[in-house]
């Protein structure tokens, strides 16, 4: 052999070009517009905007408040520890002098608490409708008649 191939440098930094087995670098697993590519996330808050566009066409008013889905609740301040008591699955912030209402649903303890896509969207539901009450100092057979029913 009058040109010998030298091996890449172990010790040098650079981008790999191929996979272990020399095939290319493996693309995505479902193009973008196929459901498949949503993240929990994007599913989960997808949930949230369908209940509330169903509560909108009751009670237009909510759409002078901000509907937000956090992973987690969060403690208040460095003083507040969790206690035995259950964790919240929604929350609410009323409004205030400049800020909006501000509905909150708790992503984690929810996805926790259901087994299915159809049973997550009803416990999603449920919390929407439970916050909204509160926000707007109704009862939640109030803002939705079939709240309850399963």
């Amino acid at each position: 052999m009058d040109n010998p191939v030298t091996p890449r440098d172990a010790g040098r930094p650079g981008p790999r070009r191929r996979d272990r087995h020399g095939r290319g670098m493996r693309g995505p697993v479902a193009p973008p517009q196929v459901p498949l590519a949503a993240s929990r996330g994007e599913v989960f808050a997808d949930l949230v905007q369908d209940s509330v566009e169903r509560l909108e066409r009751r009670w237009p008013q909510l759409s002078d408040i901000d509907f937000v889905v956090l992973d987690v609740p969060r403690l208040e301040g460095p003083e507040e520890m969790w206690n035995d008591e259950a964790v919240p699955l929604g929350g609410t912030v009323p409004a205030s002098e400049g800020r909006r209402g501000r509905v909150v649903v708790y992503r984690r303890p929810v996805e926790i608490r259901t087994k299915g896509r159809d049973e997550r969207a009803a416990l999603v539901h449920e919390v929407v409708v439970e916050q909204v009450a509160e926000l707007l100092g109704l009862t939640p057979e109030t803002v939705d008649p079939r709240y309850g029913e399963d």
